[in-house]
């Protein structure tokens, strides 16, 4: 599941978590992302100590026997982690699904964390990039899910989801329990207050902070990318 940072990527990783054959995996990428750009991101030397900063050997593990003999492996993803030096041929042998967010509610909410994003740092070009090449190289048109409409209509959109993918829908995926999970990365006390305190999905509501002009540019250039990838959403 590919999504940009401020997403409800933590939610749909409890969802999925909460399913009785599934196995989660939190950003498996992270820790070679922090190791390659040196991004002052919060608590980076702890990430990069606990996590795996060998590209290739995440990849290998990705892609290999599924652990604890689960029958499906939930893999979230940020897309700014999948650097381009990273070779792209493994999304063939996985079932690529894409998280999108309007970049409005992402932008307010992550300049309070990071405060100059570049375009880099957003995802929104590597969304449409790590799409663009799935659907080039294996023929088949990835599945993407917009996050209002799951905040709305999760047992709809869950539906949806499930039938795509021929696996069968579960209630569980519906409410989970409060609290973070040893499946969370290490940064979790950075990044996932709020979602520490959900118990299910929560309806949208729009928030009134707007993005600042400093940003504007940036704004349109990850609205072209959202809206390319709105598209294709899952109705």
């Amino acid at each position: 599941m590919w999504s940009g940072p401020r997403n409800i990527s933590t939610a749909m990783m409890r969802s999925w978590g909460n399913r009785n054959d599934t196995v989660v995996c939190d950003e498996p990428f992270y820790a070679h992302y922090l190791h390659v750009t040196q991004k002052d991101h919060p608590g980076k030397d702890e990430v990069i100590a606990a996590g795996e900063t060998d590209s290739q050997k995440v990849v290998a593990w990705l892609t290999g026997p599924i652990p604890d003999g689960r029958r499906i492996f939930y893999q979230k993803q940020m897309t700014h982690h999948l650097l381009p030096r990273i070779d792209r041929s493994w999304l063939a042998n996985v079932t690529n699904c894409f998280l999108i967010r309007h970049p409005r509610d992402v932008l307010t909410s992550y300049i309070k964390i990071v405060p100059n994003p570049a375009d880099e740092d957003t995802g929104f070009p590597q969304q449409l990039e790590i799409f663009q090449w799935v659907r080039q190289h294996t023929g088949v048109t990835p599945l993407v899910i917009d996050s209002v409409e799951m905040l709305n209509n999760p047992r709809q959109q869950l539906g949806l989801l499930c039938e795509a993918l021929q696996i069968d829908f579960q209630e569980s995926m519906l409410a989970w329990a409060p609290g973070l999970r040893p499946t969370d990365g290490v940064w979790a006390k950075h990044w996932y207050r709020e979602v520490e305190t959900t118990t299910a999905f929560r309806p949208y509501k729009p928030k009134p902070d707007e993005v600042p002009d400093s940003l504007t540019d940036l704004y349109r250039r990850c609205l072209d990318s959202y809206e390319s990838l709105y598209a294709y959403r899952l109705r």
